[in-house]
């Protein structure tokens, strides 16, 4: 069983900072693409960020020069360094990632639970 855990979220005002982190845990074989999504409240998720399993990385125009991707391979973890946070960004941040469990197994899309990111202003 897979299992992606997100923490580091928080309340924080406006031009402030915050690093969410992602661990991937239980059955993973390999992980390919990994990436960040957020939902504010009556909006559809949206893309954040992704990052392949060869380091390159994706953004969200809203958030370029602001936030940076990174991923510890040895440690099946992901992190979003969050800067100068805005009103805007207020919303729950998901993990996801692209996990083969098995060698036997393909790859299927893995989410974390969510971890709640408020920006005052």
């Amino acid at each position: 069983q897979v299992q992606l855990v997100e923490s580091g979220g928080g309340l924080v005002r406006a031009g402030g900072s915050l690093t969410l982190s992602c661990l991937a845990s239980g059955s993973t074989y390999s992980i390919n693409t990994m990436g960040w999504y957020r939902q504010a409240p009556g909006k559809q998720r949206e893309l954040v960020a992704t990052i392949t399993s060869d380091r390159n990385t994706n953004y969200a125009d809203s958030v370029k020069g602001r936030f940076t991707i990174a991923r510890d391979y040895a440690k099946n973890t992901m992190y979003l360094q969050m800067n100068d946070l805005k009103p805007e960004d207020t919303a729950v941040y998901y993990c996801n990632g692209q996990v083969r469990p098995r060698i036997t197994a393909p790859a299927s899309d893995y989410w974390g639970q969510g971890t709640q990111v408020t920006v005052s202003s």
